[in-house]
């Protein structure tokens, strides 16, 4: 099996003695999540990975080699939608994001990420639009 070289990534950040950090690994080596950046730093000797968790606050950039920007941009809209379907589910009493099973009194809309309109064609009433 032929393993997809993913790239690399180098993360610069405050380490715990105040010093700045850098360190590069493979892409899929490092992960945003929970408010931290985990990075693998290396594995035990149970061959078990080590990994870092670094606060988000500390992290000053990440930097990433990707085959086309367009995919990345695409994961993170896959990413951001599926949060969104969770709160939606979570909070609306379980609705699919096809809103087809509406409760009568609650009205939900689905608004796209990109775009901020409302399925139903009216802008969202987000001031930050």
């Amino acid at each position: 099996m032929v393993e997809e070289d993913l790239g690399e990534a180098t993360i610069t950040y405050e380490g715990p003695d105040g010093e700045t950090e850098t360190q590069t690994v493979q892409n899929e080596h490092v992960a945003y999540f929970q408010d931290h950046w985990i990075v693998k730093t290396g594995e035990d000797e149970q061959g078990r990975d080590l990994v870092r968790r670094i606060p988000a606050s500390r992290v000053y950039h990440v930097e990433r080699t990707v085959e086309q920007f367009e995919r990345e941009v695409e994961t993170l809209r896959d990413q951001v939608q599926s949060v969104a379907d969770d709160l939606r589910s979570r909070f609306l009493g379980g609705e699919s994001s096809s809103g087809s099973d509406r409760g009568s009194e609650t009205e939900a809309f689905r608004i796209d990420v990109e775009s901020g309109e409302r399925d139903d064609g009216e802008e969202s009433d987000d001031p930050n639009r």
